[in-house]
């Protein structure tokens, strides 16, 4: 599913938080978003996602105006924060009632979700713990492994290696590049750790207050240099 980006704006206040001319990401592609914080990575991701309104402009998912229907979420997968998660239930609740509202065959679920073991290492499934009692590490798995189980084609994530440790990075950034070569979804990711996104991302776009200064060609696996003198200069 390609996404288009055109003359999209907001404001909150003075701060102009995103202004993008026209930006398009072509189906099956795997994007990485990177800026310092207040650079606009995590408004733009929702206004991709339709929750919040933007003051000009639109954004395409294929040919539909994610503002204008709800039909672009039965093929989209995205956790942003805490505030996707149904805090109440335990991940195997969570998981259950995603693959239900998803239409998911519950054979299908179970196969789809055991590629997650490794990953989800033992501590959500079958531990009768509520989410909202997860370590901030274990919340970021639940919230990727649902976003993943929709089997969607755009999915987005917002700091996916945030709060996790080095081998649940590893793991991820693998998960990511299996399930975008088995299925051709777009892959959009922002983060602060370059060197993941770099591992993850043959193009990468760079934000500054909100604008997308940078469109780098990462195919060759050289974008970390680039980055890294950028972020040197801008410290």
């Amino acid at each position: 599913m390609n996404i288009i980006i055109e003359n999209l704006r907001k404001n909150f206040g003075e701060k102009t938080a995103v202004n993008i001319n026209q930006f398009e990401i072509p189906s099956g592609q795997i994007l990485g978003l990177v800026g310092n914080n207040g650079a606009g990575k995590s408004t733009l991701f929702r206004l991709m996602l339709d929750l919040i309104k933007a003051d000009e402009g639109r954004v395409l998912m294929g040919s539909t105006d994610v503002s204008q229907t709800e039909e672009w979420k039965s093929w989209t997968g995205a956790f942003v924060d805490e505030s996707f998660l149904i805090d109440y239930l335990t991940p195997d609740e969570y998981f259950q009632f995603v693959a239900r509202i998803s239409g998911t065959p519950d054979e299908e679920y179970q196969s789809f979700l055991a590629r997650f073991e490794h990953f989800m290492a033992g501590e959500l499934i079958g531990q009768n713990k509520l989410i909202r009692n997860l370590s901030a590490g274990n919340k970021q798995k639940v919230g990727i492994v649902a976003a993943m189980l929709l089997r969607p084609k755009v999915l987005i994530l917002d700091e996916p290696f945030n709060f996790l440790d080095p081998s649940s990075q590893s793991a991820i950034k693998n998960l990511l590049l299996e399930y975008n070569r088995e299925t051709g979804a777009t892959i959009l990711v922002s983060s602060h750790n370059l060197q993941h996104t770099v591992d993850i991302s043959p193009r990468i776009a760079l934000l500054e207050n909100g604008v997308i200064i940078r469109d780098i060609d990462n195919a060759d696996g050289k974008a970390q240099e680039e980055l890294e003198n950028y972020f040197k200069i801008t410290d």
